[in-house]
């Protein structure tokens, strides 16, 4: 038997993925949740063989919850998205996420992921695969990318600071670099621009 674990802030995608998955016989649905603070805690408690995490989910992202995971815990993770860019990927894979598949992906086949996943196995959806062969180079480096994926969302550069345990003033180095490689005049715009190139 195959334990897992669901993280998905979507609700009825989490339980239309506890109901379908549920039925495979050698698969067992130990717990599920709606974010990666809980992700985290639910891996450490139940240490399931597999964790299928949501990409785009609070606090910060499945990613950032898978590496936490891998950091403690025994088991192997898949990351299910929405957004399948090129740099996403390459985090995920850095990261040693096991899994990569769209959102799109029918049931079935998501369980056959996750049985390649348990069984030692790795897996990456072929067009996303083929997207980031032929993605564009990205001139930003970790830091500068985890600055603006972390404020992407509006935060305040104290709250990135607090978020990544840098100095405000360390973050604020962070951002005039990668403002002057993607010249642009924000980190809004900057943090966009990554969006868009599929870097964050």
């Amino acid at each position: 038997m195959i334990r897992l674990i669901l993280a998905d802030d979507e609700h009825l995608i989490r339980g239309a993925l506890v109901a379908l998955l549920g039925l495979e016989s050698d698969l067992e649905i130990v717990a599920s949740t709606d974010n990666g603070t809980d992700a985290v805690r639910l891996a450490k408690e139940y240490v399931p063989d597999v964790c299928v995490l949501d990409l785009e989910m609070p606090p910060t992202d499945g990613i950032y919850a898978a590496e936490e995971i891998l950091r403690t815990v025994a088991t192997r993770v898949v990351i299910v998205t929405r957004h399948a860019r090129p740099g996403v990927l390459r985090r995920a894979l850095a990261s040693r996420v096991a899994g990569f598949v769209p959102k799109s992906t029918p049931a079935d086949h998501l369980a056959n992921v996750i049985r390649d996943v348990a069984a030692g196995r790795r897996y990456v959806d072929p067009d996303i695969a083929a997207s980031a062969l032929t993605g564009e180079h990205c001139p930003l480096t970790i830091r500068e990318l985890d600055v603006l994926r972390h404020g992407r969302q509006g935060a305040s550069v104290q709250a990135i600071a607090r978020e990544l345990h840098l100095a405000p003033g360390t973050v604020r180095n962070y951002v005039s670099s990668a403002l002057a490689k993607l010249d642009v005049p924000s980190r809004h715009e900057a943090a966009a621009l990554a969006w868009e190139q599929g870097w964050i």
